[in-house]
């Protein structure tokens, strides 16, 4: 699991590569918890390399969405493969985060 994350001004580009598993989702969310306390920031993540997702990384996703709606931005994810994006279809997140 790699996290590379470039910022332009408030809005933030993540890139996921690899798997989001038992061993990976701790980092994922290490990674990721500068991010939730940005005011008004706009997040996109590009999860066109993302392999896979464990409940683990759907509760981190979960997070970063609540966090940063709270914070007024957006959480947008991209490029989602079909067998990820299943995984987000079966467990109603994809009504929860905006994919595209």
């Amino acid at each position: 699991m790699k996290t590379t994350i470039s910022q332009n001004g408030k809005k933030y580009n993540v890139v996921l590569t690899g798997r989001i598993d038992t061993t990976t989702a701790a980092q994922f969310e290490q990674d990721m918890k500068p991010l939730m306390d940005i005011e008004n920031g706009d997040i996109t993540i590009d999860c066109a390399d993302l392999e896979y997702t464990s409940s683990q990384g759907l509760r981190t996703f979960l997070t970063l969405q609540k966090k940063v709606m709270t914070h007024n931005g957006q959480l947008v994810l991209t490029n989602m493969q079909a067998q990820v994006k299943e995984v987000f279809d079966i467990t109603g997140f994809s009504n929860i985060i905006k994919i595209v």
